[in-house]
């Protein structure tokens, strides 16, 4: 092939993913190439590294291990300097907290005799292999790691099922371990059976206890995953194992781990208990290679069947499905191209996108079933595609669902459907962490409220919009039995509305109550409360519109404006409306954050705090002292609790707030510093918990310039771009961003036009966000402090209308 054909080609692939001819001559030749799924798997980001599609119900990657087989070594079940593996788990979630989640149905290749049960096997000494990362590669789709037993391992995925190979030394036994009990957090009930005539496992596990060690709320199952599993070669042996009995020759066997377990410091039960558990030992040949197709399916093993007979029929190859995976990542990532910045940059952006990407999940089977929240079997209808799963609500409502649904409207309009339907099986309850076909009640506030606002506002309109707000209505004025309930708190109170009797009563959570925190679940109320205003709106609900944008205003119950000698703060109130002792660095009230932190979250009425504060300048310079040290320095992660803390989502929004104050070129300048500084192409490259891909979406649209600040609505505040040229891809009008001269070291906007027209204004109206079109930004190195400074070019605010 002559190398002008081969460039040709290459031009042609690229403009078919969304790239430009610029990008072709940089080193990396798609999007998925760029990928590094490595980023995050170290420094608490929480991410796995292993083969998913986007939205991936099926996500194979390894369980590393500490020598606690009762504790992976991170939640998302990988943490890059723990080089033990003690399996490959056919399901995960990324970037969350607690201990984990899913990790279903290890596979756990071994060169040796199983001479003990792997269940016994409680530090991990026996079952688990080391590796060295020199021996390991993550690309989007697909994941390979050769073990220090002589096992190399390669693993890809379809949507629901996935193949892997486990190329065995010679000389060695040749076995498979796989341990159907043995998900994150532990198992209630597993089963698996052994088919030799037809070289098949099936089984399922029955799981669920995400943060179950936290509190009695949620130590229980509210899932089971079916599996089965296809070789392509025959047994050499086989057996089974059920805690520490092993049984060789046996075909079957049963029993979950139990969430009976207990860990020195971290609660007295909600772990999985060493020595139970069940599963089943595959042998084969000395030197085997060995093939084998999975299929999975939270709704039965006919469905798991099924699923993997449609995804990767017999005769399909290692090389071919991960193909197929790759171009399912360069199509979704394609969406938005980036021409520009280093090969450095470029990796941690795509990298983003592609955590975003990860999550929900696809929980519905080739024929449209799933399981409910009731735990009956239900079947996708009317314009629904597929019903989605695993919401992070407190977290993703932020900026994660805009992304999704700005790109691709049609998985937003599903995934509020799939929103709306949980709720309809959960009694009409709207739980704000869902996992699977359970929710776990974990974190504050009623996020599924400004999630749908998202959704809608950026284009998502095709899902029961009319049913979903007067559930979402009934919800936030009818109190519940569970609203009344301590059972989960602090972490996982139950109630949708906690504490919703005191809401509608005194106008503010007080601090003794049934919520995590009085002054934080105000505020988070507040936010639910102006995204039903919102929904309202679309409805044509007036009345609804008029209750729920004045109760958005009772974060001022809360506001004491002598919190301090140096000015107010939003801080707890006792019921009698009295104020109880107070300082800004105090965590009584709030979650996963101090007073300071959480004084700047009103996002829809940012002119109606600053009044509070005193006006635009009283509040710079509070926002100033946030963002920095005495002695000046940057302080935006681990400076403090009276500082920022943008390694976590109370913060997220508030670089952004200067474009409120008339100085956006403060927001230019902190964005661009959190870009370079606290993102990387390095394991360590996330500062935080991911959250199930919310932190990635907040670099993704940094990165574009561009943030959703205000929960439900389609308004964008506006930064500047990392990259000199960016196309983003959307149903209903392409963006194209233009940045000159290179943005390298020039963060500050000096002038911006919108299609064409000079444009002062540090934001973008909902018009944009609809239809599309074009930003050229000119940059520099300095300054331009006149660029929307006008009192009249700040983003809108939301508040009720003078009587």
């Amino acid at each position: 092939m002559s190398t002008r054909h081969r460039s040709s080609m290459i031009l042609a692939a690229l403009v078919a993913t969304g790239l430009s001819a610029a990008t072709a001559a940089a080193p990396v030749a798609t999007p998925a190439d760029a990928v590094n799924p490595l980023i995050g798997s170290r420094n608490g980001g929480n991410t796995f590294p292993g083969a998913v599609l986007p939205f991936g119900m099926f996500a194979w990657s390894p369980e590393n291990t500490r020598g606690h087989h009762d504790r992976t070594a991170a939640p998302g079940g990988y943490q890059y300097d723990a080089t033990r593996i003690r399996g490959f788990s056919l399901t995960h979630l990324s970037g969350t907290g607690c201990a984990g989640a899913s990790g279903d149905v290890p596979f756990m290749p071994v060169t040796q005799a199983i001479s003990s049960s792997p269940s016994a096997d409680s530090t991990d000494a026996v079952y688990a292999s080391d590796f060295s990362h020199a021996n390991e590669s993550a690309k989007a789709g697909f994941y390979r790691v050769k073990l220090a037993n002589g096992t190399d391992v390669r693993l890809t995925a379809a949507l629901r099922s996935g193949m892997g190979e486990f190329a065995y030394p010679a000389g060695k036994p040749a076995n498979l371990l796989i341990r159907t009990s043995d998900s994150e957090v532990g198992s209630s009930d597993a089963h698996v059976r052994i088919h030799p005539g037809s070289h098949s496992v099936t089984g399922s596990v029955t799981s669920g206890n995400f943060c179950g060690y936290l509190a009695k709320a949620d130590q229980k199952s509210y899932y089971t995953l079916y599996f089965v599993a296809e070789f392509d070669q025959p047994f050499a042996g086989h057996g089974t194992w059920h805690d520490a009995k092993l049984a060789p020759k046996a075909d079957s066997a049963a029993g979950g781990t139990t969430y009976d377990g207990s860990m020195k410091g971290h609660g007295s039960s909600g772990w999985p208990k060493n020595g139970k558990g069940s599963g089943a030992w595959l042998s084969f040949k000395q030197g085997a290679d060995v093939h084998v197709r999975v299929g999975i399916s939270y709704v039965s093993l006919a469905n798991a069947r099924a699923n993997l007979k449609a995804e990767i029929p017999v005769g399909a190859t290692l090389s071919g499905v991960h193909a197929k995976a790759r171009a399912a990542w360069n199509k979704a990532l394609g969406h938005i191209a980036v021409d520009g910045g280093t090969a450095n940059q470029r990796s941690t952006f795509y990298t983003a996108l592609y955590h975003v990407m990860m999550h929900p999940n696809v929980y519905s089977d080739v024929n449209g079933q799933y399981r409910g929240f009731d735990q009956k079997t239900h079947t996708v209808s009317g314009a629904q595609k597929m019903q989605y799963a695993n919401f992070s609500g407190w977290d993703i409502y932020r900026s994660h669902l805009q992304l999704v649904t700005w790109i691709m409207p049609t998985v937003g309009s599903d995934i509020a459907q799939s929103l709306y339907n949980q709720a309809k099986q959960n009694h009409g309850e709207w739980d704000r962490w869902t996992h699977n076909s359970g929710g776990t009640h974990v974190m504050s506030g009623d996020p599924a409220a400004p999630a749908l606002a998202d959704i809608l506002a950026f284009g998502g309109r095709d899902f029961d919009v009319k049913g979903a707000y007067q559930s979402l209505k009934y919800a936030a004025t009818h109190v519940t039995k569970n609203d009344l309930s301590d059972a989960g708190c602090n972490v996982e109170c139950v109630g949708e509305r906690p504490s919703l009797d005191d809401w509608m009563k005194l106008h503010y959570i007080p601090t003794k109550s049934h919520a995590w925190g009085g002054a934080g679940e105000t505020l988070e109320e507040t936010t639910a409360d102006f995204a039903l205003s919102q929904l309202a709106e679309h409805v044509g609900d007036s009345a609804g519109k008029k209750l729920f944008l004045e109760r958005s205003t009772y974060w001022k119950n809360l506001f004491n404006p002598k919190a301090t000698p140096e000015g107010g703060y939003i801080q707890n109130r006792n019921a009698d409306g009295s104020w109880p002792q107070f300082s800004p660095d105090t965590g009584d009230g709030f979650v996963e954050g101090s007073a300071s932190v959480y004084l700047w979250m009103v996002p829809y009425d940012v002119n109606g705090l600053f009044d509070a504060l005193g006006g635009k300048q009283r509040a710079t310079e509070r926002l100033d002292d946030f963002f920095h040290t005495k002695d000046g320095k940057w302080a935006l992660t681990n400076a403090g609790p009276l500082h920022a803390e943008l390694n976590n989502e109370p913060s997220v929004d508030t670089p952004w707030l200067y474009a409120w104050s008339g100085q956006p070129w403060k927001t230019q300048k902190a964005v661009r510093i959190v870009e370079n500084k606290l993102w990387k192409n390095q394991p360590d490259g996330i500062p935080g918990n991911d959250d199930l891909g919310e932190m990635s979406s907040w670099y993704v649209w940094a990165a574009m310039g561009m943030y959703p600040a205000i929960p439900g609505r389609p308004e964008l505040v506006l930064g500047s771009p990392l990259f000199k040229h960016i196309r983003i891809s959307r149903p209903h009008g392409d963006v194209t961003i233009t940045a000159h001269p290179d943005p390298a070291g020039k963060p500050y906007v000096q002038a911006l036009k919108v299609n064409g027209a000079t444009h002062d204004r540090p934001w973008l109206p909902g018009s944009f966000v609809q239809h599309g079109g074009t930003l050229d930004y000119t940059l520099g190195a300095k300054p331009n402090t006149k660029w929307g400074s006008a009192a009249d070019a700040v983003p809108p605010s939301f508040a009720p209308s003078a009587k």
